[in-house]
């Protein structure tokens, strides 16, 4: 019998070869290679990138090389770098490489360079695990900690006196049932299910303060602590509100689309049940409103700068983190500003003015002006800088989006649950 191979076909196993950790520095502090080690070189394209983004979340996901593709996320000030050598869907790397960060988060509790350094053993270990040959394998947290442990000081100090690691000896349970994203046998004596409905709003507003573009991205994150094998149904009050979304595997697809009713097992602890937007075209209210001039004058080296930001739909909600950032042109040398409310710093290398207001009293709007400096026969700027809004409002979905009620069926306690809500500024920029 004589068996034909179509040769244009490429292995799935070619998806990832090598993944770098890179802080903000731009140092590498961590590399796996799944097969040959490829040189740090490679990363050079990505820093000539960095270089140029005026940010780091501005910097391209998707850097084509000579050789190889760099996909790339940045999470908690830390770019993890995956080097691909065959073509394949990006948002298939970037959602493993997300689920790396996750599950980081998860492990250790936060995911910064000095905690990955100090758990190195562990991560190698999660790596492994997470991706075979360059192909993921086991990327739910409930199996990943029956396989391997989450570290502990007592577990470290065992390890370190007999030699032995965190990897177990038997195969997690959920491998072998079809719900593999919860592990058998769980118990609690508390049972808790909580929900958080985080909303970030994307927008951009003219001079005028026209909305010239809005979003909203929501996530809502769960934290399930129930004994045994519960079945739960999340009900919301105008699904008709959400779009473009994106479930947990746990969710029954079918059961959405028919009823619009989220139907799941849930894994154990904290995961993503799921990812949706909001567009503008069911009108997005912007929370704030910003009144501000800055101009520069045609004659002498110097320039005037007024900014006040007040709140606009907040459902009477305290808008708290109120920041605002500019960037401000490369001729301005120093600022010289006056703040009704918080403080400033303006950084001279960077040119980066940070306005820190915190919490906004709606008695008192907060203002800043005050003169700025300009190099001594420098022309003046053909563009005047953006204004970056960041702020976040507890116990408000701005979206409208809210949940009506939370079912539990299968197990006969009745747990403790509860939904809270947090409005938060993503990509929110003011041209002027």
């Amino acid at each position: 019998m004589t068996i034909k191979v179509n040769s244009q076909l490429k292995p799935a196993a070619e998806m990832i070869h090598s993944l770098f950790l890179v802080n903000q520095s731009g140092d590498i502090f961590l590399e796996k290679h799944w097969k040959s080690v490829i040189s740090r070189t490679v990363c050079d394209y990505f820093f000539e990138a960095k270089e140029k983004a005026v940010q780091p979340e501005n910097v391209p996901p998707v850097l084509q090389t000579p050789h190889h593709y760099l996909i790339t996320i940045y999470r908690d000030k830390l770019f993890f770098l995956s080097v691909v050598q065959t073509e394949i869907s990006p948002l298939f790397v970037i959602e493993f490489l997300h689920r790396v960060a996750d599950t980081f988060q998860d492990y250790f509790g936060e995911c910064s360079e000095s905690i990955i350094k100090d758990n190195v053993v562990t991560v190698y270990e999660l790596l492994e695990e997470m991706l075979d040959n360059g192909f993921p394998l086991a990327t739910e947290s409930n199996v990943l900690k029956e396989m391997i442990r989450p570290p502990t000081i007592l577990r470290s100090v065992v390890n370190t006196l007999t030699g032995s690691s965190n990897v177990g000896d038997t195969l997690p349970t959920g491998q072998l049932s079809n719900i593999p994203w919860r592990r058998a046998g769980v118990k609690y004596t508390n049972n808790e299910a909580y929900f958080d409905v985080i909303e970030e709003i994307d927008a951009i507003v003219d001079k005028s303060g026209t909305t010239v573009f809005a979003e909203i991205q929501g996530v809502i994150e769960a934290s399930v602590k129930l004994t045994g094998m519960p079945d739960l149904t999340l009900s919301f009050m105008n699904p008709r509100l959400l779009d473009d979304m994106s479930f947990h595997p746990c969710v029954r697809f079918k059961r959405w689309e028919a009823e619009r009713v989220l139907s799941f097992i849930p894994p154990d602890g904290n995961f993503t049940l799921m990812t949706y937007h909001v567009t503008s075209q069911n009108l997005v209210a912007l929370p704030v409103y910003v009144k501000q001039n800055i101009s520069f004058f045609e004659t002498g080296s110097c320039g005037r700068l007024d900014i006040t930001i007040g709140p606009k739909q907040t459902m009477g909600k305290t808008v708290e983190g109120l920041m605002v950032t500019v960037y401000m042109p490369k001729s301005v040398l120093s600022v010289n500003l006056t703040a009704s409310q918080g403080n400033y710093t303006y950084d001279l290398t960077s040119k980066l003015l940070v306005w820190d207001i915190g919490k906004l009293n709606p008695q008192k709007l907060p203002n800043l002006r005050g003169g700025l400096t300009m190099q001594s026969g420098a022309p003046r700027p053909e563009e005047n800088p953006a204004l970056d809004i960041n702020l976040k409002i507890q116990q408000l979905a701005i979206s409208g989006v809210k949940v009506s009620r939370l079912d539990m069926y299968g197990e006969k306690y009745k747990p403790f649950k509860g939904v809270k809500y947090l409005t938060k500024a993503g990509k929110f920029q003011v041209r002027t």
